[in-house]
């Protein structure tokens, strides 16, 4: 049982790398507050002064904010709904006993540790191309005119490259879960006669349900800022420009610090209000 005083040195200990860490958090922050409240531009005359919430006002008001929160939204949706799904069903098919069972998992988790900018090269050049691509050989072998993916699909494009990297990550928390199951449980509701689809419903899914949550909690937390996937493949351009593309083109294109700011703070408060959200459904279930 910890006493008094030791409680007070762990604390002592701890609050050189706490002090660090809201300094890490709370300095970044800072300044990107007082820069939305300014016109700074660092190659058109530098700090121009107090602009009051002007900058908020031109953000919001221009034509490609409300797009872009919803191609974020869409992005984000739409790839927890593919690597929950894929996730679901891939970390049942691992769990069974196959031959090789250690590679193919490897083989499964590995494209998790490939770098954003890297598989998205990959997916452009490789699979994406119009002309070379394998996609693009593979609907010629069909008799099909082959998709100019990064045009005329170009969102899809980018919840598929997206998709692809995050699915092993919630393949792996998944498969966790789906290991500390009880057989028992299975085997008996086997015995008793209830089909597969039913045992799947009643059993892993309510099993699976803290492990889905925070596979939610954590992928969206990543995915409101994805970015280089968009800047390698469309580069912001038929209609896949998130709220963080969005920012970058303010600061670094258009070089307002001020306006990049004044989104910056909206990306924070959308991420935050969704945040909050998930977090009362993690919650639940964390109480449940």
């Amino acid at each position: 049982m910890a006493t008094k005083q030791s409680r007070s040195a762990a604390r002592l200990m701890m609050a050189p790398a706490v002090f660090l860490l809201l300094v890490w958090m709370l300095v970044p922050l800072a300044m990107t507050l007082w820069f939305s409240f300014r016109k700074f531009l660092p190659l058109r005359g530098g700090d121009l002064g107090f602009v009051g919430f002007d900058n908020y006002v031109r953000f919001i008001s221009s034509s490609s904010f409300w797009p872009s929160v919803q191609t974020t939204l869409i992005v984000v949706g739409s790839v927890l709904l593919i690597t929950l799904v894929l996730g679901v069903l891939l970390a049942l098919l691992l769990d069974q006993p196959i031959w090789g069972q250690g590679i193919v998992r490897i083989l499964v988790i590995a494209p998790f540790f490939v770098m954003p900018t890297v598989s998205a090269l990959v997916w452009k050049n490789i699979f994406m191309d119009p002309v070379n691509g394998l996609f693009a050989h593979l609907w010629k072998f069909f008799g099909a005119e082959p998709v100019q993916w990064l045009s005329q699909a170009s969102l899809p494009s980018i919840v598929m490259i997206v998709s692809w990297q995050w699915l092993p990550f919630a393949t792996l928390i998944l498969l966790t879960a789906i290991q500390s199951l009880d057989s028992e449980q299975l085997e008996a509701a086997e015995m008793d006669g209830a089909p597969v689809l039913r045992r799947f419903w009643h059993i892993i899914v309510p099993h699976l349900s803290r492990a889905i949550t925070i596979v939610i909690l954590i992928q969206t937390i990543f995915l409101l800022a994805v970015f280089a996937e968009i800047f390698v493949t469309t580069g912001g351009a038929f209609g896949t420009k998130t709220l963080t593309y969005l920012i970058y083109q303010r600061v670094l294109e258009s070089q307002n610090v001020g306006l990049g700011s004044a989104g910056g703070v909206y990306a924070i408060i959308l991420a935050n209000i969704l945040a909050l959200f998930l977090m009362r459904i993690v919650g639940k279930n964390l109480d449940a």
